[in-house]
């Protein structure tokens, strides 16, 4: 005795279940589920393991117009000239003469007549009931897509728009990485604006010679290398002996 699996076509047709799997999307519409399918399926991606399941299922009735006797005289004599179309068009092909298109075109005529006399009685009759025309619908306030649970990482880097197996970007290496700059040492200026700063590795420019203090009024500057006098201080001339007694 072999046991089916539930994925396959078989033993869902067999066994009416829900599908059990993981949930890979929600959408508001079917026709947004659709697309998705559709985008798995341009992908090569094995759809016969996805399911579209709709929730909170609800009947929804259209109403399209109202009912009045010109437009049920309409549409019954339009159900009934096909339908008269159709016995005329089966009696020319069985017919043995090829002068059958008069019979097609009184099948026609009387098809018309008799379904616009069945569709005012039935009108009439039911007219207090039901006075105007609608469609019906069944419709779900949300769909899922599942997927059995081994595929749904593939499945949803294929609707992310990733593609199976794409190459990473590449991490830059550590001599590549760029090194954080230097703050400038105690007592040089930054640089101008619009210069590049120097390179890792190099010593920045010896700065220059202190620029000259300039001259305060009310103070006497003296010579370079020069002490001025001091009162009461006697200075002896270098040169001068005293004469040698005899």
């Amino acid at each position: 005795m072999s046991n089916q699996s539930p994925w396959s076509p078989r033993s869902a047709v067999l066994f009416p279940v829900l599908p059990k799997g993981e949930v890979l999307a929600t959408f508001e519409t079917y026709n947004e589920a659709q697309q998705a399918v559709e985008k798995l399926a341009v992908s090569d991606f094995p759809v016969k393991q996805l399911s579209i399941v709709g929730n909170d299922l609800k009947s929804v009735e259209r109403v399209t117009g109202k009912l009045t006797y010109g437009k049920v005289a309409l549409a019954g004599a339009a159900s009934g000239a096909w339908m008269g179309i159709f016995f005329g068009v089966l009696f020319f092909i069985f017919s043995p003469t090829g002068s059958s298109l008069p019979f097609v075109a009184a099948a026609l005529l009387i098809g018309a007549g008799f379904g616009m006399f069945f569709s005012l009685v039935s009108y009439a009759l039911n007219r207090r009931r039901r006075d105007f025309t609608s469609t019906m619908q069944v419709i779900a306030s949300n769909y899922q897509i599942i997927v059995e649970p081994s595929l749904v990482h593939r499945a949803r880097n294929l609707l992310a728009g990733i593609a199976d197996g794409g190459a990473h970007a590449a991490a830059p290496h550590p001599s590549e990485a760029t090194r954080p700059t230097e703050p400038p040492a105690a007592g040089t200026e930054p640089p101008a604006a619009g210069t590049e700063p120097p390179a890792a590795g190099t010593e920045p420019p010896a700065a220059g010679p202190p620029a000259a203090e300039p001259p305060r009024y009310g103070v006497q500057t003296s010579a370079a290398g020069t002490e001025p006098p001091r009162y009461g201080v006697q200075t002896s001339a270098p040169d001068f002996e005293p004469p040698a007694k005899p």
